[in-house]
């Protein structure tokens, strides 16, 4: 039997002692405490792409401000600088490695940061990994700084990236229910309330409407992004600034703005700012009202296009794949379920998240974490079938216009129309005999000779009937 070769380690040490890091890795000792600390969700953090992305933008902006004030060399600045603007570019994600659920209010996710950045720098500058006496993790990549302004920062800027995706997503979704407003536009239809029937519309006006409300939700989130705009970076370990360049705070943030592109600001009271979390619970809110109103609209998307031949049929989905596997030739509503489903999980994101803000104590909210797991997720989930609601169903949806109008003229609801002509009571009473006979509202008209055709065909005209 071959005994296996071990891998190679490198030695390193922290306040507890001395621990064995994998000799290739990015990260260190913290790092690999963490990673044993917490095996909780077996979900690292670099699947939050826009998390490491953003944590790489504030390691940044802080260099460079430290590099501007005289607080850090320039050679090792340049190469800190250098080392986010690869991580920013996408390379060693890999080694983000910590668990998304941690102890410690994001310290983890922090060490992960500094010490990836660290043994980056120290190769751009011709030196080994762990030579930390020319490139220190704490002492120079963290300089002048705290978990507890980096980390909350980090989370704005990621969370500014990915509500400025879903807001982009939503308003494709709303430019799409516009067109097909307009190619249903005459297409006459029942309106429905209380799953009952009620007065006539258009397919054109439905969807008009699920634009309307689509857009609503883009303007309310655009709205709730400009709260997460306003950061604590400078503030350190409970928001006083101590350790830092009174400068800093300023200088730290506008080297953010330019390298994010976000309209971020620095808050006016650090240590409020610190402790408080509330920006994160009304992005929730607002993502959550946009799922809870994006899973009604799949609702009646489902419920229009149920049957073919049960159901109200009034609309196609495009098909996109085989419904069963005992049933030959059926096809389900599968991209709305999707959607339905994603916002399921919304709104239990948005719970874990006023848990989480409700929990935070004195000087600072220790369960960020969790906060951030559970928001990006709702909003790049969300972004996702958003954007496969949009390509995959609205797209290809088609009308039954004949079927529609059928309904409509053989509803006895369509008596509604009637009412300024005949009056309530009678218009009543011929709803009663159409419901006992089956004999539509039309032609109890005609028979009876109440109303003169000429005017009966204009009552009753598209135009008339899905008038605002």
């Amino acid at each position: 039997m071959v005994t296996p070769t071990p891998s190679p380690v490198r030695t390193e040490h922290d306040l507890l002692g001395f621990h064995d890091v994998p000799a290739d890795a990015y990260y260190g000792v913290h790092t690999a405490r963490a990673m044993a600390n917490f095996p909780i969700s077996g979900v690292p953090i670099s699947r939050l792409s826009d998390l490491v992305v953003a944590i790489a933008s504030v390691k940044q902006a802080a260099a460079q401000a430290n590099r501007d004030l005289g607080e850090l060399d320039g050679d090792i600045a340049e190469a800190i600088i250098a080392a986010c603007t690869e991580i920013r570019a996408g390379a060693l994600h890999e080694h983000f490695v910590v668990d998304q659920i941690q102890g410690g209010a994001g310290t983890s996710t922090n060490m992960n940061a500094n010490e990836v950045i660290a043994n980056r720098a120290l190769e751009i500058l011709g030196h080994e990994r762990g030579d930390y006496h020319i490139v220190h993790p704490l002492e120079h990549v963290n300089r002048g700084q705290s978990t507890n302004d980096v980390y909350p920062t980090a989370v704005k800027v990621a969370l500014g990236f990915a509500a400025r995706t879903l807001e982009h997503a939503l308003r494709l979704l709303a430019e799409q229910c516009v067109g097909k407003a307009v190619e249903f536009a005459d297409m006459l239809k029942l309106g429905r309330t209380q799953l009952q029937d009620a007065v006539p519309m258009t397919l054109g006006q439905e969807f008009g409407a699920f634009a309307v409300t689509i857009g609503e939700d883009a303007d309310r989130l655009a709205e709730a992004s400009t709260l997460i705009a306003e950061i604590n970076l400078g503030g350190t370990a409970i928001g006083t600034g101590l350790n830092t360049h009174p400068s800093y705070p300023g200088i730290a943030c506008e080297h953010l703005h330019r390298i994010t592109g976000l309209p971020l600001i620095t808050a006016r009271d650090l240590v409020e700012a610190t402790s408080d979390v509330g920006a994160f619970v009304q992005l929730s809110g607002v993502t959550k009202r946009s799922a809870i109103k994006l899973s009604k609209i799949c609702n009646d998307l489902r419920l229009l296009s149920s049957g073919p031949r049960a159901g109200l049929g009034e609309i196609n989905l495009p098909p996109v794949q085989a419904g069963s596997s005992i049933m030959p030739g059926k096809v389900n509503p599968v991209i709305p379920e999707v959607v339905n489903q994603v916002a399921f999980e919304v709104v239990g994101n948005d719970l874990t998240i006023t848990m989480a803000a409700e929990a935070g104590q004195l000087q600072l909210n220790a369960f960020e974490p969790i906060i951030a797991r559970a928001l990006l997720s709702s909003l790049t989930h969300l972004t996702a079938a958003v954007r496969v609601l949009t390509d995959r169903c609205i797209r290809g949806i088609t009308a039954n216009p004949d079927r529609m109008r059928d309904t409509v003229l053989s509803s006895a609801s369509i008596a509604t129309v009637l009412n300024p002509v005949l009056g309530y009571e009678a218009t009543s009473a011929l709803v009663t005999e159409a419901i006992a006979t089956g004999a539509t509202i039309p032609e109890l008209i005609r028979r009876s000779a109440l109303i003169d055709d000429a005017v009966l065909t204009r009552i009753l005209s598209p135009d008339n009937l899905r008038r605002r």
